[in-house]
């Protein structure tokens, strides 16, 4: 007997649908309470699986709520459905999914996902087929609602499609799907598009056997009347220019005519996604000679692309009103911020860090969030990669037009002008050169404008050119930047104030030690607006004085400087909660103010010491709980660990052997001991920097500990984790030189993994350098132990260190290998030269190191080389 619904229980479970829908809160817990009750009873989802499929005498609005209630019930509780129950809510769902309400229809099909993303797929073999099937109906509410829910299925199991476990039901599907392109019904054509785009990034093999006709079904959909069929076809071409460019060459003369008419689409959201187009093609070797002849169309489109829209402005309106400087952040614009831990890099020559490496994973530069992208910052993204293709080939077309815009009366094109200079400076910066002199001084007017949406993109524009400011006479550019930009930096706007602080960071960075003699306005400034700005502009202006530290360095140690700066800060830092997040960006500001401080920090550094100890003690004591009794505590948040871990380092760099009685007042050495063990790389990584900052600023603490702290270092010379290794690499190098010929036990543990590490093809240069550094030190200090080696690390050793400045560990890393020659000479004979050209790149040795390159010669002449 097919089962039925019993009157009463059927009044019951309406009476409860009609409640859920009250907006009263008392109402809304009486709801959840009488749903986790009647969850006990197992024919209680035969009854929603009735409302929401059989109930045709009942509004849609309930019958829809009936479904979702019992997708969220499958979700939690699928794996206790009776096979009745399951059976039969599978069968309702295959004989409704053409029901002549849409809404109906869409609710069915998320319950057929939701009940195949439950690991159902295998076990519901009849429904990939029936779907298919039902797509030859007659009915156009079976044919779409089929339809619907296959697009659900290839968007959250698009791997297992394309699976062995289910026979490979594409080679099926995907000739199916190919056949619906014609059909008369737009959102038809819209899903079969839709549901063969799922298997383009990942390749499947069904659609690669298929490309050519999907292809060619594409192109006779260019012009379809639908936009959301437009789209979805634009959206495929974007990925076949990812995947499959060698099938779009023999075409892309058209395809780039239609993409430059869909980039102008009267409906935005197809005008994005061909505006998608511009950005992937700019990463195609292909692009130059794709592109050239078709740039006096693409430029002005791309440019009109990044003005404002009506709706832009409307949804922006508090930004484009002036003051609003007072009114509080709502919690949600704050996004979350991460921490980046310290990663231990050496200096180069020609600058400070290197650039344009970065051993971990990317940062993205643009502070919003994907929700936000649109067509106009689509338009600035496409507009930055293809200067950096075309270089100044670009300014031809842009020039023309650029002059228009910048002067322009209406603010909105004024506006999209400078966002439209800003995104060629990177690529067209040396075309530009000529024409910053007079630009320069506009954007600078520009930052006074009457709007708040001009004055802000003028922040970020100039914060582009910065290098070039910086390059000028300090009268002519930057002094008058860096007072408007100080000035914004106050503005009654928080757009603007952003904006500018932002912006200021980039020029500290750019100008450095230049800053000083301006050091006392910049701080006055600074301090100033900690007492105007409101949550989220706070977290930014940390980073500004964070940076101004890491850029004038020891040159903030001055009585007049710390005593503007430290008051606020400290008031800021006993304000907060130690389970604040805030805490974060303020510890990271602290650390950077601790090292250029150096010891002008020693009045605050006792309470900032102590708190940090603690922060990583309750984060300890929190994970052991946690790792304990997992249903009664929760899991610590570790980035307070890892942030405080970074403090301290910054306290050990600038403080250096003031440190010392901090340390011995505390039980940090047994803190460090459990942090380097933890499971979480990041902590690791900040435990092996504060490590060798400990190391170097008061061994004597550090030593008793040895014993147990090289094996862990040992352990995690794997260079799996890049940063990790790299930082546990340099603080056995700081331990080495402490140690001296003690180290010998050691040696053995760590020279075959640093040996392996310095032969890997594709390290990273910073860890291939320190592993340099590390190797020629554990040689200095116990030559006869490491030497026999010699051979196996001699050459890519030379070439590692030859783009190093002189500096400390560049110093004692040569003499270390120039005392393993001494003791195996035959271990350099082959690669002799790659060891001259690593000693020319000394710039001035010091006297008794210069004196133990001219011997090694001399060790080698016995050998006869």
């Amino acid at each position: 007997m097919e089962w039925q619904p019993d009157e009463q229980g059927l009044q019951q479970v309406l009476q409860l649908l009609k409640d859920s829908q009250s907006p009263d809160t008392a109402t809304q817990r009486a709801v959840q309470e009488k749903l986790e009750q009647l969850n006990q009873y197992p024919d209680f989802n035969n009854y929603l699986i009735f409302v929401l499929t059989s109930l045709k005498s009942e509004d849609e609005p309930t019958r829809s709520l009936s479904g979702l209630i019992l997708k969220n019930n499958v979700k939690a509780h699928y794996q206790n459905f009776p096979p009745a129950v399951a059976d039969f809510i599978k069968r309702e769902c295959l004989n409704n999914i053409g029901d002549p309400s849409p809404l109906i229809r869409a609710t069915i099909g998320i319950l057929i996902t939701t009940i195949t993303t439950k690991g159902e797929l295998q076990t519901w073999p009849e429904l990939l087929p029936q779907l298919c099937n039902l797509l030859n109906s007659e009915d156009y509410n079976t044919c779409e609602g089929s339809f619907g829910a296959l697009q659900k299925i290839c968007e959250d199991s698009s791997e297992l499609l394309d699976s062995d476990a289910l026979n490979r039901p594409l080679t099926i599907m995907i000739p199916k799907f190919l056949q619906f392109f014609k059909h008369y019904s737009p959102k038809i054509r819209s899903h079969a598009v839709a549901c063969v785009n799922q298997f383009i990034i990942s390749r499947a093999q069904a659609l690669m056997d298929n490309i050519d006709t999907f292809i060619e079904s594409l192109f006779a959909l260019a012009g379809d009347e639908d936009s959301e069929v437009r789209k979805n076809v634009c959206r495929a071409l974007v990925m076949l220019l990812e995947v499959r460019i060698d099938r779009l060459i023999p075409q892309m003369h058209s395809i780039i005519q239609y993409m430059l008419q869909r980039t102008q689409d009267p409906d935005e959201n197809v005008a994005l996604e061909a505006c998608e187009f511009w950005l992937t093609l700019a990463e195609q070797p292909i692009c130059k000679e794709a592109l050239s002849g078709h740039l006096v169309q693409l430029i002005p489109i791309l440019v009109n692309g990044m003005k404002y829209s009506e709706i832009d402005i409307i949804l922006l309106k508090g930004d484009v009103e002036e003051e609003d400087e007072t009114v509080p952040d709502s919690e949600q614009d704050i996004k979350p911020r991460f921490h980046k831990s310290r990663t231990i890099t050496l200096q180069h020559e020609g600058g400070e860090g290197e650039e344009g490496e970065d051993i971990d994973e990317d940062e993205d530069d643009d502070d919003d969030t994907l929700s936000d992208w649109n067509l106009r910052k689509c338009s600035a993204a496409a507009l930055d990669v293809l200067a950096n293709v075309f270089r100044d080939d670009l300014l031809p077309h842009l020039l023309p037009l650029l002059k228009g815009l910048l002067f322009h009366p209406d603010w909105v094109i004024k506006e999209s002008g400078i966002l439209v200079l800003g995104a060629i400076a990177e690529g067209c910066m040396q075309g530009m050169v000529p024409y910053l002199p007079e630009l320069i001084p506009h954007l600078i007017q520009s930052l006074c404008d009457k709007k708040a949406l001009v004055r802000s993109i003028a922040c970020w524009t100039l914060s582009r050119y910065a290098h070039w400011v910086v390059s000028q006479p300090p009268d002519a550019s930057l002094k008058p930047l860096m007072t408007e930009l100080l000035k914004r930096i106050l503005d009654g706007n928080k757009r603007v104030q952003e904006a500018a602080c932002s912006a200021f960071a980039t020029l500290e960075e750019e100008a450095c030690t230049e800053l000083v003699p301006y050091l006392s306005f910049i701080l006055d400034t600074l301090v100033f607006a900690f007492g105007k700005y409101q949550h989220k502009n706070l977290l930014i202006l940390y980073d500004a004085i964070g940076t101004l530290a890491d850029s004038v360095g020891h040159h903030l140690n001055q009585p007049e400087y710390i005593q503007k700066l430290m008051p606020p800060l400290i008031q800021k830092w006993n304000e907060l909660k130690d389970e604040d997040k805030d805490l974060f960006p303020l510890l990271e500001c602290l650390s950077s103010v601790a090292t250029a401080l150096q010891s002008g920090f020693l009045p605050y550094c006792e309470p900032v010491y102590q708190r940090c100890v603690t922060l990583v003690q309750k984060t300890l004591a929190q994970a052991m709980m946690y790792s304990q009794q997992p249903d009664q505590y929760e899991a610590p948040d570790k980035d307070f660990m890892i942030v405080a871990l970074d403090l301290l380092s910054g306290l050990a760099e600038g403080l250096g052997g003031h440190v010392d009685q901090l340390v011995s007042r505390s039980n940090i050495m047994t803190l460090l001991f459990q942090c380097m063990q933890d499971t979480m790389p990041e902590v690791r990584q900040s435990s092996f920097a504060l490590l060798g900052d400990l190391t170097k600023a008061c061994f004597p603490h550090v030593k008793p500990c040895i014993a147990e702290f090289m094996p862990i270092l040992g352990t995690n010379l794997n260079p799996e984790y890049i940063s990790v290794c790299n930082n546990a690499t340099w603080a056995i190098g700081e331990i080495c030189m402490q140690m001296g010929v003690e180290m010998q036990p050691y040696v053995a543990l760590v020279l075959t993994p640093l040996v392996e590490i310095i032969n890997r093809p594709n390290t990273p240069k910073t860890l291939l350098e320190n592993t340099a550094i590390t190797i020629g030190r554990l040689g200095y200090v116990c030559p006869q132990e490491v030497a026999p080696m010699l051979q196996q690390f001699i050459r890519p050793w030379c070439t590692s260190l030859r783009n190093i400045r002189d500096n400390e560990e560049k110093d004692s890393a040569f003499r270390g290998i120039c005392v393993m020659i001494g003791v195996n000479p035959g271990g350099v004979v082959q690669d002799f030269i790659f060891f001259c050209d690593a000693v020319a790149s000394w710039v001035s040795p010091k006297d008794d190191l210069r004196d133990m390159f001219y011997k090694v010669p001399h060790d080698l002449t016995p050998i006869s080389m």
